[in-house]
């Protein structure tokens, strides 16, 4: 099974990945942790991504196909894989279309998790990041015996910088007007479907399983 997870920043896309990885015994192919991962170890990629990234803005596609094309070669993507935060842009989707239709393993279901803004903020506001182990908590949902302390490895719990209200509402309006694009993309193909990513976890999981039988 090959899946694209589409929607906004903080809509749960990274929650879904996690739960279908595990139930399709397929890896979760997260765009956004691989950027940080090369933020935290300073790499050139790394270092280009990094100002971008606490803008609010979109990192280009070069960089972000280049990282794709990589991984969907990768052993470990034999089998299918779960695409959470790619493509982004009609460019990233095209060229991703290129390399699987080499690998003839082409998309079986695009995923469009949506949500108001209003929601995306109030999570993404109580949102917490290790500076040592890059694990991501939030104040609402996990239990934190000290809000400052990552209960996995003991490192420093902050709040990122493009998760602070006034960079949501760019990464919003970056969101919308980029990607709007790729979801006409998908939708001409017929592969694009529609969950409501607001309300019970596990009821939006059995959505998305609702849609990906039908495949």
């Amino acid at each position: 099974m090959r899946i694209i997870l589409f929607g906004p920043p903080g809509v749960g896309k990274g929650t879904q990945a996690k739960i279908l990885s595990a139930k399709f015994t397929i890896p979760h192919i997260s765009t956004g942790d691989m950027l940080r991962e090369a933020v935290t170890n300073g790499t050139e990629i790394g270092k280009k991504a990094q100002s971008i990234m606490d803008a609010g803005k979109l990192v280009s596609d070069e960089i972000m196909i280049g990282i794709i094309t990589e991984v969907v070669n990768s052993l470990k993507c034999k089998n299918g894989f779960i695409l959470d935060g790619f493509p982004r842009t009609v460019p990233q989707a095209e060229a991703l279309d290129t390399v699987l239709l080499k690998l003839n393993r082409p998309i079986d279901a695009v995923i469009s998790m949506e949500t108001s803004e209003n929601e995306i903020i109030e999570r993404l506001s109580k949102r917490l990041t290790c500076s040592n182990c890059n694990s991501i908590f939030n104040l609402q949902a996990d239990t934190l015996t000290d809000p400052l302390i990552c209960p996995k490895c003991g490192g420093r719990l902050f709040q990122r910088e493009d998760d602070k209200p006034e960079t949501i509402h760019k990464r919003m309006k970056v969101y919308l007007e980029s990607t709007s694009p790729v979801k006409q993309y998908y939708s001409r193909t017929g592969l694009l479907q529609t969950v409501n990513g607001t309300g019970d976890v596990d009821q939006i999981t059995k959505n998305i399983l609702e849609h990906l039988n039908h495949k």
